[in-house]
This record gives structure tokens, sequence and C-alpha cells, in this order.
């Protein structure tokens, strides 16, 4: 009796697979591990179960924002033979997150048997959640891009400067060499006014359409709003500090919107899981190495 409960609850937990979303931007600073943050936030007041991960090699700061004292980070899983149980950390709202660290940049170097441990690792985390969020660091490393195109869609973050523009459309670019068919969505952070931020996005995508041959989604904008600021300062995130400010407000459509035009969906038909398309990216990247 005890081994068929356990085969059942096996088969219920396979029945749910996580989506996972790679949130990036051409460079720093234009507000990116605010906006996974808060996104993460949003989800769970959604009803959605969510773990973010904060995968901004040495620059991780999700912990930090929430004001908690993390004692491990991913990194752990190898170096100290920790269990993803173990790494997850309880943030605001019950928000399950895993810290940033200073050593996963050695990820596409691990062996083989590594790989299979963090393989059996993922699989559970992907039965018990709904949404797994990575806030990925700026720029695109080899190992940012493992995660980045093993992952079902990703987020571009940039603000309406021309320098974040023109980072944002590179980091678009190399991800589209690697996987034309990877969805991308535009999140257009600290925009003056809706009406410059819906031009913007508009002239941004339709360059993109042009010249990489690709459409994206514009998520929507989100406004330059000082509460961003305290928010930091007082570590809680500004959907929590302040519901009824502008960039709070925001952020609530913003994730309607997302859940709303049914964007997340059954993954488990996807033929080619997280952990194999990794994989394969560092089998890829083992092979012109040798």
């Amino acid at each position: 009796m005890k081994d068929q409960a356990s085969f059942l609850r096996r088969q219920l937990n396979q029945e749910q697979k996580a989506k996972t979303i790679a949130i990036v931007s051409g460079k720093g600073g234009v507000g990116k591990s605010n906006i996974a943050l808060n996104f993460s936030i949003k989800l769970l007041e959604a009803s959605k179960k969510v773990l973010l991960i904060d995968l901004d090699i040495g620059m991780g700061n999700i912990d930090i924002l929430i004001g908690n004292s993390s004692s491990y980070s991913l990194a752990d899983l190898f170096s100290h033979s920790k269990t993803f149980h173990d790494i997850i950390e309880i943030g605001p709202k019950g928000l399950a997150y895993i810290a940033g660290g200073n050593s996963f940049d050695e990820f596409l170097e691990l062996s083989d048997e590594q790989l299979d441990y963090f393989h059996h690792q993922f699989e559970w985390m992907q039965s018990n959640y709904d949404f797994i969020i990575f806030d990925l660091g700026a720029g695109a490393t080899q190992t940012s891009m493992s995660f980045v195109l093993a992952a079902d869609e990703c987020f571009v973050v940039m603000t309406p400067e021309p320098p974040a523009i023109t980072d944002a459309y590179s980091m678009i670019k190399h991800i589209v060499v690697q996987n034309t068919k990877l969805p991308i969505s535009m999140i257009l952070n600290r925009t003056k006014d809706n009406r410059s931020g819906r031009q913007t996005i508009k002239r941004f995508t339709n360059v993109v359409k042009k010249f990489l041959k690709v459409d994206i989604s514009p998520m929507g904008t989100l406004p330059e709003d000082k509460i961003v600021t305290e928010a930091v300062v007082r570590q809680t995130p500004y959907v929590l500090l302040n519901k009824n400010a502008p960039i709070s407000r925001a952020m609530n459509q913003m994730v309607n919107d997302y859940l709303d035009e049914s964007k997340f969906e059954d993954i488990e038909q996807k033929p080619i899981s997280f952990m194999d398309k990794v994989r394969k990216f560092i089998q890829i990247k083992k092979n012109r190495n040798e």
C-alpha cells in the first residue's frame, strides 16, 4: 500500500511542470532584478507557486532587495552537496527564492555526475512550482545564455535611454542567432509617460522585426516612480510597500495581462525539457573546445 501511494504521489508530481522564464537585460542598471522580484510577488498574489532564482553572478541582490540574509546560493548544490530544498529561502508573501552566488560561473564546466545531480534536483523543483524565474546578469555570458536558451520564454528589460535600447537590441540579436523560436517579450522600464513609452516600444519592435526577422511581444511599460528608491532603501518590494503607487498599478496590470493572455500553458507537452536543452547547450560547447 505504501509503495502504491508513493507511486501515485510521483505520478501526480510529474503532471505539473513549472514554466521557466529568463529575465535579462543588455546592460546593468535598468531595474531588472526589481522587476523580477515584483513580478514574482504579483504572480504569488494570483495564487501561483513561484520560485525566483538569482543568477546574477557576483552581483546578485534579490536577498538585499527583500532584507533577508541568505545562508546558501545555487553554487552550494555542488560545493557543499546541498539539495534545492536546503538552499531555498522564504521571502515576503512566502516567496521561495535562491540567492545569488559568486562561483556559479563554472556551470558549463560541471562533470556529467554533477549535471545528473542538478537534473534530478531541478526535476523536483519543476514538479513543485508553477513558475521558475531566473534573474540573470546583464549581457550574454556563456553561463547566462545556457539558461536563457533553455528557458520556455525570455523577458528583456530596457529603459528609454539610447544606450539601454542599443544593448537590449544586441541581447535579442545574440539570442535570435542561437534560437529563433524562443518567445521573447520586452519590458520598458522608467518611462516618463505611457504615450512616449508606447512609441518607444513600437519603434523598437519594428526595428527587431525588420533586421532580425522575429516578432517580440511587448509586455508593457513601467513608469519612473520615486517609490522604487524608497522600496530599495526599506528593503521591501514596491508592490507591497504601496500597492497604489503608479509603478505598482502598472506591474499589477502587466501580470494580469500576462496571465489573461494564456501564456501560462502546460509545458509538459513540449518535447524537450529544460534540462535536456541545458545539456545540449553544454555538449555543443564541449565539442567546440575539443
